[in-house]
């Protein structure tokens, strides 16, 4: 936490936001998926890497009592090397703020790579409540923990400098995807993330995710809880786990740089995790279905 004043001043410049309009003009037709609560993390907004044309979609799509925003948000990390901030990062820090104007409780438990903030703990900054952590409710009554998760990654506890080193190499994984990315888009295909797919086929990383999930959950039996909600390792995930003979759900809502992922729950309890390239790609053909031909207009 020795840097934490040239990150904090890094991630200040931000504070031009909310502007008065965003530069990509909030959707305001059409039928809103409307939730209990909305998870969602690992943002990364002040990285390229921030897929900022999905998220903003989903946002534009949804609505919920609370949102919790869990962790990794603002990438306090890259902006201390390089400050990196397009127009359409401010329109996501725009439509959170009206959520938050709207009425929705929006809840920001910082994680390791928006550290700055943690020191606000316990304060409300625009409607936005910061909390190092947070307990939940659900509508069928199951509490479960919610927190960014970095405290139970062992490269982050023990080899900071580690993390570091992977943080930089990650990017480089991410300059590749984006240009994966922009090639599918230009060819009308849908997106892929070949990070995520490269992730799932290698060995050590499958065997870290796994290890990272059962540690978690672990924590969550312990303090007594049915489940926990968490972000961190950029995969979105639903397991259950067996712990001293109870069950314990294990959520990972994802993020918005890879998979494009947020968990919620619905009004009766339920939770999903939503893949949102999946959700625009099904809307992109239903919206085509009912489309008439040139044939069946004349």
């Amino acid at each position: 936490m020795n840097d934490l004043p040239n990150q904090f001043d890094a991630a200040h410049k931000v504070a031009s936001f909310p502007s008065i309009r965003p530069s990509v003009p909030e959707r305001t037709t059409g039928e809103r998926r409307k939730f209990r609560t909305i998870w969602i993390s690992d943002v990364h907004l002040g990285t390229k890497g921030c897929n900022h044309e999905l998220l903003i979609d989903f946002l534009d799509h949804t609505d919920s009592e609370t949102m919790y925003l869990v962790g990794d948000i603002i990438d306090g990390w890259r902006l201390k090397k390089k400050f990196y901030w397009p127009p359409e990062h401010n329109d996501i820090v725009w439509r959170i703020l009206k959520r938050a104007k709207r009425g929705t409780k929006i809840v920001y438990i910082p994680g390791n790579h928006d550290e700055m903030v943690r020191p606000f703990s316990g304060m409300n900054f625009g409607g936005v409540e910061i909390m190092r952590a947070a307990f939940h409710d659900t509508a069928d009554g199951r509490r479960l923990m919610v927190l960014h998760g970095d405290e139970f990654d062992t490269i982050m506890l023990a080899h900071r400098w580690l993390a570091f080193v992977g943080d930089a190499l990650y990017h480089v994984m991410m300059k590749l995807n984006n240009w994966v990315a922009a090639a599918r888009k230009r060819l009308g295909l849908p997106y892929w993330s070949i990070s995520k797919a490269a992730k799932h086929k290698v060995k050590n990383a499958v065997e870290f995710i796994s290890k990272y999930e059962e540690v978690v959950a672990r924590a969550a039996a312990e303090r007594g809880v049915d489940g926990v909600v968490c972000g961190h390792i950029h995969t979105a995930e639903f397991r259950d786990f067996e712990w001293d003979g109870r069950t314990v759900e294990y959520w990972n809502d994802g993020d918005w740089v890879e998979g494009c992922n947020a968990l919620v729950e619905h009004f009766d309890g339920r939770m999903e995790i939503l893949h949102w390239p999946e959700e625009v790609a099904r809307r992109d053909r239903s919206a085509d279905d009912v489309t008439p031909s040139v044939s069946e207009a004349a």
